[in-house]
């Protein structure tokens, strides 16, 4: 064949081969697009676009359309995870190439084991291994954008074609909680199309956006109290083990547009410092997109600190992942804002944030104000979104293979830490222990039962200081790849002093001292020695809490089943319930609720038409103004503000003086002294933080066991103090002292400035007044549902 015939037929067989490259390409396009146009859109569900202002979808729509979308895309997958508080199917969406929603079991199967038994992999990441990435949106219930945002970023992410998308798709499985707190999403969805259109359009629910805790459902991570909680902790740490968690909320109108990671200081030094690394790279890549986004008004480094433990974004840092938070500017719920400059200028500075209009490295670029509404609020998730999942998809390996090396070194034994926690079963507090052992089961913690008697080494410096343990209790080792959890929760917490420029104590993120034994008023202790080696038949693993309680000798029931009730006789109780949204009457109720102890509630109608025929009333820890003025009118109809009243105020007194018992709790404690003229005061009350702050710590308390209020109690209990009172007692007559903060060295885990200032001073007080008495509690001994050590004060103080 000449050259140029076969030249000739080159050209052709190229040409032949470009039309059928054209061709496929053609059919390839358009089948993408009858792909795309076949999964139905969120607008075209819903009637109308999510995050477009005063539009606002509810759990059934948001559910549906998910649901939708797993009937549509084989890219998604949705599954229950639970029922909610109030019975809604709470649902997590699987998100990912065809192929890996697919081989979704095995997937998940490979990566719980390369997060459980690291030690298989010999540090070396599968190939098939993917990113288990989780974002979870709107939490907090009126911080309601993100709920919204989730059924567009589901729908880009199940129709998209561009190389990123399918980059991601590919290395990453993502998690997508559209809301962990459904029934806040209906709470918030109803109030706003009720208010739609009227002057309170906007304004926050008159009740708990969630059902106990309100806005402390992002403060139950390590607890566990609330079954949303339960719910995605099993998801994460006994299934799925993500790599990244990114928790989706929003903060004021008036701040940065958007605060995101790195934070503020300080660290908890139980954090791995791969894991702080980690964070700030994923924070400045948001930043990055966010700016080629044009977004304005961005912050890092602010406010938000990585020293607590309990929340969504920050127990994942315990479990080697990687916890992200963002919180974006609000607006009135789905109504926009318009935001000026002086309102910018007038803000107040926060930590590492001195103002909006103010720039600095770590706030590059001002927002200078305007209309600030939801498509803006989406706009910058969904950036921050897409920014994570293409940072997980291109460094898939790297975060793999240092989620693998912190699971590996967690087995490695450092002589500094203990090798164990040790603790008794006879202590008398079965119920309590029983809960405790589930609680830290549940996250994934492995315990173990003491079935030989051994001896421990207590103090690392001291070889001599011996201990013999018996059979019959449990013990926790250090060495799991739980082990900054377990550290995290049995340890005392050394919060560090920090004290501003101007001499004030520094306000941290949420509290400073959490250990989980002194809470629930469990004895455990550390080993630093052993004599014998804690494993096999000696020491078998508890499987669930069925197993806890069968080695406890209590009759088996499922996970966190209900306390039995602890009160000796029937008792009427009243619990007040205002329009003002006490997070701490919300926990009250839970804490009643699983002792199955009967109670009603009374409105502040009941107050003013004096229906308070009950013993024992509480009063959970509000202010004066919210106990007695309620809500503004301007802000809320009518039926809704108010208060008791000073009707019911009056009311009130004739309960206590007829003969009822009143209980108080930590604020509302304040109100009661006033209106009742009790002679005593908040010795506390006043103090700036230059003289006095304890921002949430443990503290012993020295307690008169002699009185009823302490049956059953220890004379030095642990006490949560969360910017509480400490009072002095004038009318000795009248008043009696059950309990005081221990006259030096209160602190035992967190920390407090000024602690001479309540030194002696009394903690719980009964004072008598008529036929009847006030119980005061200068602290919260239900905090958080957190706290049953002193639970029995409660219980005793309800036995009228």
């Amino acid at each position: 064949m000449s050259s140029i015939n076969f030249f000739a037929e080159f050209i052709a067989k190229y040409r032949r081969q470009r039309i059928h490259i054209a061709l496929s390409m053609v059919l390839l396009i358009f089948a993408s697009q009858a792909f795309a146009q076949s999964v139905t859109t969120p607008e075209a569900f819903l009637g109308f676009k999510p995050t477009d202002d005063r539009t606002i979808a509810d759990w059934s729509q948001i559910s549906g359309y998910f649901a939708k979308l797993d009937s549509e895309s084989p890219r998604v997958k949705i599954e229950q995870i639970g029922k909610t508080t109030l019975g809604k199917p709470q649902f997590v969406a699987f998100i990912s190439s065809p192929e890996n929603i697919s081989n979704l079991s095995s997937i998940k199967a490979l990566n719980s084991e390369l997060m459980t038994n690291p030690a298989k992999f010999q540090n070396k990441v599968p190939d098939d291994a993917k990113m288990i990435v989780s974002i979870s949106c709107s939490i907090h219930s009126t911080e309601i954008v993100a709920s919204q945002m989730s059924m567009i970023l589901a729908h880009n992410l199940a129709t998209a074609e561009d190389e990123k998308t399918k980059n991601i798709l590919d290395n990453t499985v993502l998690l997508l909680i559209p809301s962990s707190n459904p029934d806040g999403i209906d709470i918030v969805a109803n109030w706003y199309r009720k208010t739609l259109g009227t002057k309170y359009e906007g304004s926050t629910p008159p009740e708990l956006y969630h059902h106990y805790a309100g806005h402390d459902n992002n403060r139950d991570w390590f607890m566990l109290n609330l079954v949303e909680s339960r719910n995605i902790t099993d998801l994460y740490w006994r299934n799925w083990y993500p790599q990244i968690v990114y928790d989706v909320h929003q903060q004021g109108s008036t701040s940065s547009r958007m605060t995101i990671p790195p934070f503020f200081d300080p660290p908890n030094p139980r954090i791995p410092p791969i894991i702080l690394r980690q964070v700030g790279l994923v924070g400045y890549n948001m930043a990055a997109d966010l700016s080629a986004a044009g977004v304005k008004g961005v912050t890092t480094n602010a406010v938000y600190d990585t020293w607590w433990h309990g929340g969504f974004r920050s127990a994942p840092y315990y479990h080697n992942s990687v916890g992200i938070l963002t919180e974006a500017a609000s607006a009135s719920l789905m109504t926009p804002v318009e935001i000026t400059r002086e309102q910018l200028q007038r803000q107040s500075p926060a930590r590492g944030f001195r103002n909006p209009l103010e720039t600095s490295t770590s706030f590059p670029e001002a927002w200078e104000g305007g209309t600030w509404g939801p498509r803006d609020i989406a706009h910058a998730e969904l950036t921050t979104s897409m920014s994570l999942l293409e940072l997980a998809s291109k460094f898939r390996g790297k975060f793999l293979s240092n989620a693998l090396a912190l699971a590996e070194s967690n087995l490695k034994r450092d002589k500094s830490e203990p090798i164990a926690f040790f603790i008794p079963s006879k202590q008398g507090k079965n119920e309590t222990l029983a809960r405790m052992l589930d609680i830290l089961m549940w996250q994934g913690m492995e315990v173990r039962a003491v079935k030989k008697p051994l001896t421990a080494t207590k103090d690392p410096s001291d070889p001599e200081s011996k201990v013999q343990i018996e059979s019959g209790g449990f013990v926790v080792i250090v060495n799991q790849v739980q082990k900054n959890n377990v550290l995290s929760l049995f340890e005392k917490q050394t919060y560090p002093h920090r004290i501003a420029p101007n001499g004030e104590a520094e306000v941290p993120y949420d509290v400073a001292g959490w250990t989980l034994p002194l809470q629930m008023g469990i004895e455990s202790f550390p080993a630093f020695a052993t004599d014998v080696e804690i494993s096999g038949d000696d020491f078998p693993i508890l499987k669930d809490a069925g197993d806890a309680r069968s080695e406890l000798g209590m009759k088996p029931s499922a996970a966190f089943s209900k306390h039995p009730n602890p009160l000796s006789r029937s008792v009427r109780i009243g619990l007040y319930q205002g329009f003002t949204n006490s997070m701490d009457e919300g926990w009250t109720r839970l804490v009643l609720d699983n002792h199955q102890i009967p109670y009603r509630s009374l409105s502040d109608s009941d107050f003013r038409e004096n229906r308070l025929d009950v013993d024992v009333l509480i009063l959970p820890s509000q202010s004066e103004g919210q106990i007695v003025r309620g809500n503004s009118i301007e802000r809320y109809p009518l039926e809704l503000t108010g208060g008791i009243t000073e009707e019911g105020v009056n009311n009130l007194k004739s309960f206590v003086e007829n003969g009822g018992r009143l209980v108080c709790l930590d604020d509302s404690c304040e109100m009661v002294i006033n209106r009742f003229g009790l002679g005593m005061k908040n010795s506390l009350r006043g103090m700036n933080r230059k003289e006095f702050y304890c921002p949430g710590s443990i503290l012993s308390i020295d307690v008169d066991t002699s009185s009823p209020i302490s049956k059953g109690m220890n004379e030095k209990t642990a006490a949560y103090f969360i910017n509480s009172a400490a009072y002095e007692i004038t009318d000795t007559e009248k008043i009696q002292s059950i309990a005081k903060y221990a006259e030096k060295d209160a602190l035992l885990s967190g920390w407090i400035y000024g602690e001479e200032k309540l030194n002696g001073k009394t903690a719980i007080a009964r004072a008598e007044i008529g036929k009847g008495d006030i119980i005061l509690f200068g602290f919260r001994p239900q905090h958080r549902g957190q706290t049953y050590g002193t639970f029995p004060f409660i219980f005793n103080a309800l036995e009228k």
